[in-house]
């Protein structure tokens, strides 16, 4: 793997899992000692991460992770909205419906998964990460893939945004149940209900329980991981 490729995928994953926090000012000496790699990959691991909208350019300080406001927060879920409804109704039109009907069965009872024994929520959001991979491979449009695997980058950002609800992933494992069974029944209009309601919900939660936003660091180290928050 290429040095500005190592760097990339490390600062990437530090970002969406908010090791390196919304403000964190991304300087190039600091990170190239962190890496153990020289400038010139840095530089461009931070290009990359500007073009996905996980860094910016800020007057006076240099690069910085780029912030999530609640404006963003709306912003991001009208994409969401129309991407994922669409999608929704693509897979319901060209799925194996064995698959959707397995992964119904599994999230039913997904909230078993919800557990003193993971408080990072692993299992639960691999499950889900399963549904959306599932969708993924049955939309067969790969311009609409990619535009999902994009998006949700920033929603992973998001959904550690407020705090932990065992309640709203119960309620959501539910939602994304529904989503799967109208999938696996071949009915696109459920499919497109079924996914508004859980983008509304997990909205409206998200609008509910998000703090303000962390101070922003004057250094590149990796800050202490927050725990997800359901979506």
């Amino acid at each position: 793997m290429r040095a500005s490729d190592k760097a990339y995928a490390t600062l990437r994953s530090d970002i969406v899992e908010w090791r390196l926090p919304p403000g964190t000012v991304l300087a190039e000496v600091e990170l190239s000692a962190r890496l153990g790699v020289s400038r010139t990959p840095v530089r461009e691991a931070l290009a990359k991460l500007s073009a996905e909208g996980l860094a910016e350019p800020q007057s006076g300080r240099g690069v910085v992770v780029s912030a999530i406001s609640l404006d963003h927060l709306g912003e991001l879920f009208e994409l969401r909205s129309a991407l994922e409804c669409r999608a929704a109704e693509l897979a319901s039109r060209r799925c194996d419906p064995k698959v959707f009907r397995d992964l119904h069965r599994q999230l039913v009872n997904a909230g078993e998964l919800l557990s003193d024994n993971d408080p990072a929520r692993r299992e639960y959001y691999q499950l889900v990460g399963e549904l959306d991979a599932a969708i993924d491979a049955a939309i067969e449009n790969p311009y609409l893939t990619q535009a999902l695997k994009s998006l949700r980058v920033h929603l992973v950002r998001v959904r550690r945004f407020s705090k932990d609800n065992p309640a709203r992933l119960r309620d959501a494992a539910k939602e994304h149940a529904a989503i799967a069974l109208a999938i696996a029944n071949g009915n696109a209009v459920v499919a497109n209900a079924a996914t508004t309601v859980h983008l509304d919900n997990s909205l409206r939660h998200l609008l509910s329980a998000a703090p303000e936003q962390p101070t922003p660091q004057p250094a590149g180290t990796p800050q202490r991981t927050p725990e997800p928050a359901a979506s």
